[in-house]
Parts: C-alpha cells; sequence; structure tokens
C-alpha cells in the first residue's frame, strides 16, 4: 500500500517538472469598459489539452454584480507614487519574465483618466514612457494607451496569447517579493481593491 501511495507521489510530482519545463500555454481575451468586464481566460497544457476555461462574466458573477452594486473610487496617485520607487525593479522582473515567455501575440490597449487634467497628463506620460519601454522588447507586442479626461477612467481591451515557462520564473520572483518597495506596492494595490 505504501509502495503505490510512493508511485503515485512520484508520478505527480514528475508531472509538475515536466509542466515546469514544457510549459504552459495561456489565451486571454478582454475588454473592460466602465464597471462591465467581457473575457476569456483559457489555460492549455502540452499546446492543446484545456485544463482550465474560464469565461466572464457568468450568470453566478452577473447576480452577485447585481446585488452589490456599490461602486468604490479608487486612488491612482497613491498606486503611481508606491509604484515610483520600483520602476526599475519591475522593469528588470518584466525583461526575465518576457525571457520565459514566447510570446504568440500581445495586444492590449488602456484608456487612462484621473479627475485632475494635470494629473492625467503627468501619469499617462509615465504609462507612455512604460509603453515605449516595453513595445520594443518583442515584435509581436504592441502595447498603446490614450488618456480621457471625462473622470476617473481605467478602460481597455486586449488578447494576449503566450507561452509561459514557470521553472525559468522562480529565481526572479522570489527577489521582486523580497524588494521591501515592491511589497509596498502589492499591500497598496489589495488595500485599493
Amino acid at each position: 500500500m505504501l509502495n503505490i501511495l510512493g508511485m503515485i507521489i512520484l508520478i505527480i510530482i514528475l508531472f509538475i517538472i515536466i509542466l515546469l519545463i514544457i510549459g504552459i500555454r495561456i489565451s486571454l481575451e478582454y475588454n473592460k469598459k466602465g464597471s462591465e468586464v467581457k473575457g476569456c481566460l483559457k489555460i492549455l497544457i502540452f499546446k492543446k489539452l484545456k485544463v482550465y476555461s474560464l469565461n466572464w462574466p457568468s450568470e453566478d458573477n452577473k447576480e452577485k454584480e447585481d446585488d452589490k452594486k456599490e461602486s468604490k473610487d479608487r486612488d491612482f496617485k497613491k498606486i503611481f507614487e508606491l509604484a515610483k520607487p520600483c520602476f526599475k525593479d519591475l522593469k528588470n522582473y518584466l525583461k526575465s519574465v518576457l525571457k520565459s515567455m514566447k510570446i504568440q501575440k500581445i495586444q492590449n490597449h488602456l484608456i487612462f483618466g484621473m479627475d485632475s487634467y494635470a494629473d492625467t497628463g503627468e501619469y499617462i506620460g509615465i504609462i507612455w514612457a512604460i509603453c515605449a519601454i516595453v513595445n520594443p522588447m518583442h515584435k509581436k507586442m504592441q502595447i498603446s494607451a490614450e488618456p480621457s479626461f471625462t473622470g476617473s477612467v481605467l478602460d481597455g481591451y486586449g488578447e494576449n496569447n503566450l507561452e509561459i515557462y514557470p521553472l525559468k520564473l522562480i529565481v526572479p520572483t522570489v527577489k521582486l517579493i523580497l524588494n521591501g518597495d515592491v511589497r509596498k506596492l502589492i499591500r497598496g494595490v489589495l488595500d485599493e481593491r
């Protein structure tokens, strides 16, 4: 009995190691406008076997959203202030992520606005700078943004298809999480949810 249990655990561990080496294909399509989000997420192993699929909004989510129709204003300025000290670390991590994946297609567009025209201009400039850094990293990547001067807005749409090799991401992720400024940013983003 103990030998059979040991063999099952060994097979599971070997399967996980194979997945880490061979990689996982992820496909994400989304469209966010206001509080309405539509999209589809698919996770495939061995490039063809669908392991997980999620479409939103699902019927369960619609019923829950109808019950909870309270909107919470997010303070994007606070999040950007927390992100400023982390830009160099996030840029290095983004390079590591790009090295650990094979991009089939990344196409995203962001519509961003704040209550103040000056703040919108300042932060859209930062977003454009990030786009200018990220877009030349790969020929199949197209990330763009546009300002919205009609109040606090964070909308977007995109289509993303990529293969991730998780084994290559373990060390950079640990280094990023050990950074104190990054942990403050993560706490700030979670507090704004």
